[in-house]
């Protein structure tokens, strides 16, 4: 069974795995985020080298990312419906671009992330210097 596995792939979703059970809440927030961007820029790359199945499995994972950014929205928080709305919105792009593959839409998407994760990554630097 291994043998059939892509070495890359394998090494990738051990390494989420072990992320996922040693993580807190923003740790989980962040490595969401890193999947969906990498998995935007994955659907982007293999559009412009014409690879619908790697296009395909981009979009999954992104799909995958954003469902379970929206799922762990704490719906009490301040911001709760502001993020709801940008991963709804990143949602539909994604599932439009299933059909009708529209690059431009999902490079803003995965910019939108970037600038998240990045604001995320800054808020939680301070913390972790007290």
């Amino acid at each position: 069974m291994l043998a059939l596995t892509d070495p890359h792939e394998a090494y990738r979703r051990s390494s989420l795995d072990a992320r996922v059970h040693g993580g807190d809440s923003a740790a989980l927030v962040q490595l969401c985020l890193e999947q969906a961007i990498a998995a935007l820029g994955s659907a982007l790359f293999a559009q412009e080298r014409g690879d619908p199945m790697l296009r395909s499995k981009g979009l999954t994972r992104a799909l995958t990312a954003i469902t379970a950014l929206e799922m762990g929205v704490d719906r009490k928080a301040p911001l709760a419906e502001a993020l709801l709305q940008v991963y709804g919105a990143a949602r539909q792009a994604v599932l439009g671009s299933v059909t009708d593959f529209n690059a431009d839409l999902l490079a803003s998407v995965r910019q939108d992330f970037l600038e998240i994760e990045a604001a995320l990554r800054g808020a939680a630097q301070p913390a972790a210097a007290e």
